[in-house]
């Protein structure tokens, strides 16, 4: 009876304009990465609004067929509270995660739980597991690999970033390209010399958007400097 009320209420922010833009900007057509993906037309501080309502009755078993739901938002919402839970159950609730990964199944849902959950929960974790997942034929879970190193950048821990980063080089993803230089303005922040130096040292194949991101925050003469390169 929870889950009915949650997702009827969910449905009192349907903004028809945002039903009609986010198929677009998510990319649901023919061939593109989020082909078939369906959305009701609801903003993100909507349905954390609601999910923060209802948070402390809807059940585990809720919360996965929320993860399944063929509505995008309904799905956000669902790992939106593993999210929240996370803290208060994390060997329970990474195993969930990691059991279900494929409903992790666009980049909205892979930035918000790779950090905050698998980054959090492998964040003293040997580069294996991260390594394998950089290797997938899977974009979301390429993505996934990328993304999880955040909270090992937060300890100084740039080792396994980098070395993604070098694999990612040659991806032809852009959602994987973006990723990437976002993870390298990250470690850029702690340690500029050494994406100063990754960039010198690839400029022959660096994607541009990787570059771009990468660069994003450092001072305007040194971003001139590097695109230049």
């Amino acid at each position: 009876m929870s889950l009915v009320k949650f997702k009827k209420e969910l449905r009192t922010y349907i903004n028809i304009q945002k039903r009609d833009f986010l198929p677009t900007f998510f990319k649901t057509g023919k061939g593109e990465y989020g082909e078939g993906d369906k959305f009701l037309g609801i903003v993100v501080p909507d349905t954390k609004k609601t999910v923060n309502k209802y948070k402390s009755i809807l059940t585990e078993k809720n919360i996965e067929e929320l993860i399944y739901s063929k509505w995008h938002e309904e799905r956000f919402a669902g790992w939106y509270l593993v999210s929240i839970h996370y803290k208060k159950d994390p060997t329970y609730y990474y195993d969930f995660t990691i059991k279900h990964i494929s409903q992790l199944n666009n980049w909205d849902l892979v930035d918000m739980i790779a950090p905050k959950v698998i980054g959090e929960y492998n964040v003293e974790s040997s580069e294996k597991l991260f390594i394998e997942w950089s290797k997938s034929s899977s974009l979301w879970i390429r993505r996934i690999s990328i993304m999880s190193t955040w909270p090992k950048i937060r300890k100084d821990n740039h080792k396994i970033t980098m070395k993604i980063a070098t694999t990612f080089l040659k991806d032809q993803e852009d959602l994987i390209h973006k990723a990437t230089g976002w993870m390298l303005r990250e470690v850029a922040k702690r340690d500029e010399k050494l994406v100063i130096q990754f960039i010198s040292d690839n400029k022959s194949q660096m994607p541009r958007t990787m570059l771009r991101y990468a660069i994003e925050r450092m001072d305007t003469k040194i971003r001139k400097k590097l695109l230049k390169l």
